[in-house]
């Protein structure tokens, strides 16, 4: 989201946001297009970005973004998210009375409610994401199916465990920069709250979460042939270069990665839920005007700079809003003026 904040950012390009200052749109709610900051008035913006958390229906998007609209989308390893998901929302009503991730795994079913607000934090979250029935009996063709919907929707999927050749692929597919996709780790957990899962704990989290496993397995595949496709020596070359440049900038804007209460400017501090410490950035100091800009940038969470966002489009709209009246006053004084006088 940083990367496509500041890229639409520095192009002066046009967010569709959210409602009512929202950091989402009404998750877990299925997405509508009502639910984009100005659809449903009169004058009409015309969109560039979509890019906060959705449950995805792709004809109800469609309904909002251009007709050549790029779609991608990213995987994450179940078993990685799982853990993540059970130490982030813990302290939600599916996870809350579990001892432990092990201890959920042992009967799920005696927690998971999917009647619950919070049902699709639990099991096959992706899927979940990506606007998939998960209702249906998941038989080896509706994972075909699954696949296959996927794969029509999206123009690109990449896969979190290769982030920097993912970010390659994208760069390459968009015809962007290295500094368009340039980018620091953001929403990290400190390293107490993770934990290394058995075998057979890893296991059981690919049978609950199936369908995310065979998602995973089969877009994980398509990725490396996409890779192969770029160019091996091709991409360990990019990859190098990219990171070559994330650690220069980091040498510049960075004194290091902090637990949240260590941040000195509280607009860097990042979102905190459940048990898990969420943590942030402390910038240098004496940095250069145009130095510090970028540095801010790199590290905003995504609250502050959807609110940044917000405040810059809502200045343009009624900049717009202002015109277009404007240009109706003088149409309306135009066609006043050339009615017949009357007697």
């Amino acid at each position: 989201m940083n990367i496509l904040f500041r890229f639409g950012e520095s192009h002066n390009l046009m967010f569709a946001l959210p409602t009512q200052n929202l950091a989402q749109f009404y998750y877990p709610y299925d997405f509508r297009a009502e639910f984009v900051e100005s659809f449903i008035t009169r004058i009409r913006p015309s969109y560039d970005i979509m890019c906060h958390h959705l449950r995805f229906q792709l004809t109800e998007v469609e309904r909002v973004m251009p007709t050549d609209t790029f779609y991608f989308t990213i995987m994450r390893n179940p078993v990685s998210l799982m853990e993540s998901s059970f130490s982030y929302y813990k302290s939600m009503d599916i996870f809350m009375k579990a001892k432990s991730l092990e201890d959920f795994l042992k009967n799920p079913y005696k927690y998971y409610n999917k009647t619950s607000i919070s049902h699709s934090y639990g099991k096959n979250i992706m899927a979940y994401d990506l606007g998939l029935d998960r209702i249906q009996v998941q038989t080896p063709k509706y994972f075909k199916v699954a696949k296959k919907t996927i794969e029509a929707a999206f123009d690109l999927v990449l896969i979190t465990e290769y982030f920097d050749e993912s970010l390659i692929l994208l760069k390459d597919a968009l015809c962007w920069s290295f500094d368009d996709v340039l980018s620091f780790p953001l929403n990290s957990r400190n390293v107490t709250s993770r934990k290394v899962l058995s075998e057979e704990t890893q296991e059981k989290i690919k049978t609950w979460n199936q369908l995310d496993w065979q998602l995973y397995v089969y877009f994980n595949t398509s990725f490396w042939e996409k890779v192969y496709a770029f160019g091996r020596d091709r991409m360990q070359s990019e990859v190098q270069e990219l990171r070559r440049r994330r650690a220069a900038q980091s040498e510049v804007c960075l004194q290091g990665q902090v637990d949240p209460s260590k941040i000195n400017d509280k607009l860097l501090k990042p979102f905190q839920a459940g048990y898990s410490r969420i943590l942030g950035y402390n910038l240098k100091t004496g940095l250069q005007k145009s130095e510090r800009l970028l540095c801010r940038q790199l590290v905003t969470p995504e609250i502050q700079y959807t609110e940044i966002l917000s405040k810059k489009q809502y200045k343009q709209e009624k900049y717009r809003i202002a015109k277009y009246n404007s240009y109706r006053r003088q149409h309306i004084r135009r066609q006043w003026a050339l009615l017949p006088k009357q007697g």
